[in-house]
């Protein structure tokens, strides 16, 4: 007799009643045979009680606290430590899981027995546009995450066995900085234990909002993205990988104001790779030929970020 596992979704959430809604259902949607929990994680904000009467037979809805570091990152640990099930999915509240998504992400990592997590495509809305965005290739190895970051991984997309959380690579790490790129960091240690499995098709609905990045948001960007290049000195062998990064925080200092810091990354990410569009987007911004919110809008259109 075929016996399917137990998956305990972990939704963090914030001031998102409607949207939230929308993504519980839809994961309760889904047509998995084992039990479903859905573990909603209030952070910052006065838990929503009402919502474990969506609760269904073998689809359970909790509601919990963050009693944790506030934050996505704290928010998602406390989630994961508090669920029951084999597998352990991970969705934002402003996400939507498309039908097949779970079925499809427990087939795959069944027939893998040595595999840990897996993944799946994301299709993108952002400001009336949609775009799907999908990888062409069924593993993730370390070296490929480290010379792209692959935002296809989106963590609303994230399925993965219990054990590994708890006695394996561990939780989400909270001690980034702003918990920015914690997803990035979560998935190169999950790449570092396993090669992750990924699915080339399109099971999420990832919502882009218009967000204002003020010059506080774009220090904590920086900050964290020089935390993780000093966290994995695996970058050292990826001269494209760290040429990324370094752009990407050539950028956030552009964009803060911080010309000196602009120029100072840009020439770091240029020594590594020539090729690297970001560094000239800095130096843009940091000229005032075009303003750093102007890029974002465009990049975003387009399905991508910086």
């Amino acid at each position: 007799m075929t016996t399917f596992p137990s998956v305990s979704v972990v939704v963090p959430t914030r001031d998102r009643p409607e949207l939230l809604r929308a993504a519980i259902r839809a994961i309760l949607d889904q047509e998995h045979p084992g039990p479903i929990e859905v573990v909603v994680v209030y952070d910052q904000s006065d838990p929503d009680r009402s919502l474990e009467e969506l609760s269904r037979p073998d689809r359970r809805v909790r509601v919990l606290r963050n009693e944790r570091t506030p934050g996505l990152a704290g928010a998602r640990n406390t989630g994961t430590l508090a669920a029951v099930g084999e597998l352990v999915a991970f969705c934002d509240d402003d996400d939507e899981w498309l039908p097949g998504k779970l079925a499809a992400q427990v087939e795959a990592l069944v027939a893998v027995p040595d595999a840990e997590f897996v993944s799946c495509g994301i299709r993108v809305s952002y400001d009336g546009h949609t775009v799907d965005r999908v990888l062409d290739r069924d593993r993730v190895a370390l070296a490929d995450l480290l010379r792209d970051r692959m935002t296809e991984l989106h963590p609303s997309t994230f399925l993965i066995r219990a054990t590994a959380l708890r006695d394996g690579f561990g939780l989400v790490d909270e001690e980034i900085p702003g918990s920015y790129a914690e997803d990035y960091e979560f998935l190169l240690r999950a790449a570092r234990s396993a090669p992750l499995v990924n699915l080339r098709t399109p099971y999420v609905l990832v919502r882009w909002h218009k967000r204002s990045y003020f010059a506080q948001r774009w220090d904590t960007i920086s900050a964290a993205l020089q935390w993780l290049l000093e966290r994995y000195p695996e970058f050292a062998g990826q001269p494209a990988g760290e040429a990324r990064v370094a752009g990407q925080i050539a950028f956030a200092r552009a964009a803060s104001g911080d010309r000196r810091g602009a120029l100072h990354w840009a020439r770091r990410t240029l020594r590594r790779n020539p090729r690297e569009p970001r560094a000239y987007l800095a130096l843009a911004v940091a000229g005032r030929v075009v303003r750093a919110d102007a890029v974002l809008r465009t990049l975003h259109r387009r399905g991508r970020g910086i």
